[in-house]
């Protein structure tokens, strides 16, 4: 009998990748990563192993190099039917292969094989790519270092040609049979505050006295249940800035990678206003697929993804303004619309909206959105109101470039805001969608509230519109900048600008400086962001900006195998040769031609095996290599649940709790938090509340004591309610203020249209019935 000692998959196995080590250097706003698999070949017999991870859509991977037995074999970048055909003739001779591929139907997807893996043998790949951080709403620059790859919903028409074709064996967290370490160096001149993380972090290092540079790691046991999230704060990051960067000194100038690259951030500072737009149609798209039925995150208090999404549109549909036209979409395997086209927001359709809301179950099998899509779009355009679409969903797609194509066809018609929800939500479809309308993205991971962000982004799409954007360089004479990112039409209050630029033609003596402007103009008035810059160039190995700006360019371009149009398809393929960055076109491929060792019998196939999340699905598919032949497949399916009660007895106790949470009433964090929810959901489109039964359980006191304190001389009741529930909201639910915003200003707008001049008197009453502790500036008199 033959025993296996070490690592194992649930088929008896060994696992051959053994760790993954993760190095970042974080400068600014960019981070350059370097990850590194390390795999031993523990079996008597040639292996190759395959590994899919997920990655930042936003990452350009510019690097893949292997170390065999103390041997750096560097890859070169290919065309990818070429380095596919040249991986296969290189295992067939005897070598050893290593190739690295983008997914050609979603940017976030990556695959790693490595061929040839003798008995016995260690073999390390490394892999290196640079990106640029999001700035969150308190000021944070956010870090995500992808752990969770969900299975992706494939339908009939799915390519074929795509990684996810593949189905990992995938094994409880606990038993995952490889481990994860992180390291990260953060260096900013405007000095570091603090560093946050949604998983276990040694205590953060600063490396000097000013705080300019500070040094964390990754708690040894992370278990691959969540992404790894840094949140850093630096003392000041709303500062425009322009880093130059030289070009590749043996290329020639007037190629990207020949001239200077430069990437200019702006931070607009747009005023807040009161949102005063009353017009738009807005139509809220919501997965209802069945993975809206796992929790929030993979903490067992977390909410269920699904009443997150009901809850959140509870609170959409108050603080819509009146005038408008709205509408939902329910989509999964089919797709359900609450109405025929958009309707004007009034009580009685805000009211059939609601009681559907209520019913809304994650019960609608897959998730394909391009269908719902398609029909959002067909739909005709109501005059004076434009369309402003907000996607929900947990990423879980394979067609994410024809999604992506769909909404950048119609652009010109609306703005798209999209939502990520969960662990493992794609980014290639959650930012694609968004950047191709020019809307935000936003994800909703850990402790994040679907709640909060959506209705963020609610106010941001409320706001006076930003127009006549236009930026203006101002260089010496001789020397010219090219834009390279797409032109910039729309600009959010909050929302941070990059912007990247080739300059060309001769460079000036030291000490010259140039100007960069950004001029817009809001409800009439012009408004100009300024920046200064030396014009010295600084050498980088790495050529960081050019690789960025490099895939700025060819998120415009590249559409996948099947979608990009063929116009694009050579520019593309170009543009990713000449910068080193990968592309749907492109694979690295290293090739150990000192190995010549022809396989003798069949080269067996390990995937190598993924976490199983509460809510993921995939089947099993065991594949393997013989002789030099073609792959033979044998595959079996399982049901997810069967699995994880028969298999895995821990997660029974789990599932059932999980069913039976899906209450209002056990499905909050607090007592003050579930009455939030009872008192808007009973609030009234144009603001007000009725002087009901259900306010007097909200506000904890009988309805005969509210209408007895009622100063019926001043105000009616519904305006006596409305106060009412307006002081309760201040007192009780201000840590969630940005939640309930909207819908109280509408409130106080209407009680100033009531109440009028008495409305003083009632707040003072209303203040004095409650024993509230509420400042009655509140209320602007």
């Amino acid at each position: 009998m033959v025993h296996f000692y070490g690592l194992l998959t649930l088929q008896r196995e060994p696992v051959p990748l053994k760790s993954i080590s993760v190095s970042v250097s974080i400068y600014e706003f960019v981070a350059d990563v370097s990850a590194t698999l390390n795999y031993e070949n523990a079996e008597k017999v040639p292996l190759e192993a395959v590994f899919l991870f997920p990655m930042d859509e936003d990452s350009a991977v510019y690097s893949f190099e292997a170390l065999v037995d103390g041997k750096k074999i560097v890859a070169e970048l290919q065309d990818k039917m070429k380095a596919r055909t040249n991986y296969e003739k290189a295992i067939s001779q005897g070598h050893q292969a290593f190739l690295l591929e983008e997914d050609s139907s979603s940017r976030d997807i990556f695959s790693c094989n490595v061929g040839n893996l003798q008995p016995g043998s260690k073999a390390s790949v490394t892999l290196k790519y640079v990106q640029e951080l999001p700035l969150e709403t308190d000021g944070a620059l956010r870090f995500v270092l992808p752990a969770v790859l969900n299975p992706r919903y494939q339908f009939s028409g799915s390519s074929k040609d795509s990684c996810l074709n593949v189905k990992t064996p995938i094994v409880p967290v606990e038993d995952l049979p490889y481990t994860l370490s992180m390291v990260a160096t953060i260096d900013s001149k405007h000095g570091i505050e603090k560093v946050q993380s949604n998983c276990p972090l040694s205590p953060t290092e600063y490396l000097g006295e000013d705080k300019a540079s500070a040094q964390v790691s990754l708690a040894a046991g992370h278990k691959f249940d969540r992404d790894v999230e840094l949140l850093i704060y630096y003392s000041e990051v709303h500062t425009p800035s322009v880093v130059l960067e030289m070009g590749m000194p043996k290329m020639k100038p007037g190629r990207l990678m020949g001239d200077p690259s430069a990437m200019v951030s702006f931070y607009p500072n747009i005023p807040e206003d009161q949102p005063s737009n009353t017009c738009g149609e807005f139509v809220f798209l919501m997965d209802r697929s069945g993975s809206m039925q796992s929790p929030m995150s993979s903490q067992d208090t977390s909410q269920l993804r699904i009443q997150a999404a009901k809850e959140t549109l509870i609170l959409l549909l108050k603080s819509l303004p009146m005038g408008c036209y709205f509408n939902i979409y329910g989509f999964g395997s089919s797709y359900e619309a609450y109405f025929p086209k958009s309707v004007k927001y009034t009580q009685q359709t805000m009211e059939e909206a609601l009681g559907r809301v209520k019913l809304m179950q994650a019960d609608l099998g897959g998730t394909e959105i391009l269908a719902p899509l398609q029909n959002i779009y067909r739909g005709p355009s109501i005059p004076g109101h434009p369309l402003q679409l907000f996607v929900f969903t947990d990423g879980e797609v394979t067609d994410t470039f024809s999604v992506i194509k769909e909404v950048r066809i119609n652009r010109q018609k609306h703005r798209c805001f999209s939502f990520g929800i969960g662990e493992g939500a794609s980014t290639s479809l959650i930012k694609g969608i968004a950047r191709a309308s020019g809307g935000t993205s936003e994800f909703i991971t850990g402790k994040d509230r679907m709640q909060s962000k959506a209705l963020r982004t609610l106010k941001r799409s409320l706001q006076p519109v930003v127009e006549d954007v236009s930026l203006s360089w101002h260089l010496p004479p001789g020397l010219s900048a090219k834009m390279l990112s797409p032109e910039q039409t729309v600009i959010f209050r909050g929302q941070r600008l990059i912007i990247y630029a080739q300059l060309t033609g001769r460079m000036p003596a030291a000490e010259t400086t140039g100007k960069v402007c950004l001029k817009y103009t809001l409800q009439g008035k012009t408004f100009e962001d300024k920046a200064t810059f030396l014009l010295q160039p600084k050498p980088d190995v790495n050529f960081t900006i050019h690789r960025l700006a490099a895939k700025s360019l060819l998120q415009t371009k590249d559409m996948g195998l099947r979608e990009t149009p063929a116009s694009d398809k050579k520019d593309a393929l170009n543009l990713s040769l000449e910068s080193g960055v990968i592309s749907s076109f492109t694979a690295f491929i290293a090739i150990n031609k000192e190995l010549n060792k022809p396989v003798q019998g069949p080269l067996a196939h390990r995937d190598i095996p993924r976490p199983m999340l509460l809510g993921a699905s995939t089947p099993l598919k065991i594949r393997c290599r013989s002789g030099l032949g073609k792959l033979k497949a044998c595959s079996y399916s399982y049901d997810k649940t069967w699995m994880s009660l028969e298999k895995f007895p821990c997660l029974l106790e789990r599932t059932h709790s999980s069913t039976h949470r899906t209450n209002l009433e056990t499905y909050h964090a607090g007592f003050g938090e579930n009455h939030l929810v009872q008192l808007i959901y009973h609030q009234n489109a144009n603001g007000s509340w009725d002087l009901n039964e259900d306010l007097a359980k909200v506000l904890g006191v009988s309805l005969e004591e509210i209408t007895a304190a009622h100063p019926a001389e001043l105000v009616d009741s519904s305006g006596w309610a409305t106060i009412l529930a307006v002081i309760w909201l201040h007192g009780n639910g201000k840590d969630l203020k940005c939640e309930w915003e909207l819908l109280e200003r509408k409130a106080m707008a209407w009680m100033r249209v009531h109440a009028g001049s008495t409305m003083p008197l009632v707040v003072k009453a209303a203040i004095t019935f409650l024993k509230s502790s509420v400042d009655p500036a509140i209320f602007a008199f």
